[in-house]
């Protein structure tokens, strides 16, 4: 299975894809992919959506990931990044990728086992079980990648129950 993680931002975005086979998990690739501050919202979308679809067409995914959605202070933010998660889910859905959202306390306590988890912990931890020589950055790249091992984890729970259940 080939999850592509991804943080959404209309300035910064994070991707990541990370193969599960058997147990084994292999981290392949991981970008940020920035806009311009001076391009219009429709154009900086615009250079969202084509690198992903390259992506998407180069590694193939069998699901998509993102972090769910919420903010309880400004709504200006909330729209923009609302705008850029709606390009993302666009570009899965012409792909025929299934988009999956796990909330930052999911993804806090499946890698690290604890909800209130800081950045550079979760950070560290990504570096660890991928082992990669360094941690990734910007951020958003590394958050990307929290959130495809948070489905990797969920997806290989999901299939024990399922498994001891039948």
């Amino acid at each position: 299975m080939i999850v592509m993680g991804v943080d959404p931002g209309i300035a910064t975005t994070g991707v990541a894809f990370i193969c599960e086979k058997k147990g084994q998990l292999n981290f392949l690739y991981a970008k940020a992919i920035v806009t311009s501050p001076s391009l219009s919202i429709p154009a900086r979308l615009l250079n969202l959506v084509k690198p992903l679809r390259l992506m998407i067409e180069k590694f193939q995914p069998d699901v998509l990931v993102l972090e769910h959605l919420f903010f309880n202070t400004n709504a200006k933010t909330a729209l923009i990044i609302g705008q850029a998660r709606g390009a993302v889910q666009l570009t899965s859905a012409m792909h025929n990728i299934p988009v999956i959202e796990y909330t930052p306390l999911q993804v806090k306590t499946a890698l690290t086992g604890y909800g209130r988890a800081d950045k550079s912990q979760i950070q560290k931890m990504v570096k660890s079980i991928l082992k990669l020589p360094k941690i990734l950055s910007p951020d958003d790249v590394a958050d990307a990648a929290a959130i495809a091992l948070t489905h990797c984890f969920s997806y290989k729970m999901n299939t024990k129950r399922l498994v001891k259940s039948v």
